[in-house]
Formats: C-alpha cells, structure tokens, sequence
C-alpha cells in the first residue's frame, strides 16, 4: 500500500524543516529513529501545524511518533 497524501506531506515537512535525511523518514520510523530529540518534536509539531493550518493539543503529541500515525490523526482531525 502506497503512502497517502497526508504522510507524503508529513514526511516532506520532516525532511525539509527538521534536517532528516530523505532515506530515514518511513512511515513507521519514529521521530527518534530519525535522530530527532524532543526540542526538535516540538519543532516537527509547530511545523506541522503551519503546514495543515490546525492546532495539535500538547496532550496528544506524545502518541504522534510516526510520520504514518501523524498522517491518520491529522487526516481523523480534518475529516
């Protein structure tokens, strides 16, 4: 199964605002699989929240630790 338009964005943001390199960011890969601390998770949030134009509740970033769980909670969010 091919990745959705929202992952493929998720994913993009990931590369281009936090410095991943492009073969790290996979759909299930964690944010700490690609080397990101949490300073730089809070920043992948902020990033993604200007990218989708929504707001993220600081309680529910914690499960958001893949591009392919980002992807489903944003595409429930905007559903």
């Amino acid at each position: 199964m091919g990745a959705s338009g929202t992952e493929t964005r998720v994913c993009r943001v990931i590369v281009e605002q936090c410095d991943v390199d492009e073969e790290k960011v996979t759909p299930d890969a964690t944010l700490e699989d690609m080397g990101m601390d949490s300073l730089e998770a809070v920043e992948l949030v902020i990033a993604v929240e200007r990218e989708f134009d929504v707001e993220i509740p600081d309680e529910d970033t914690p499960a958001l630790d893949t591009p392919a769980k980002m992807a489903a909670y944003l595409d429930a969010l905007t559903a």
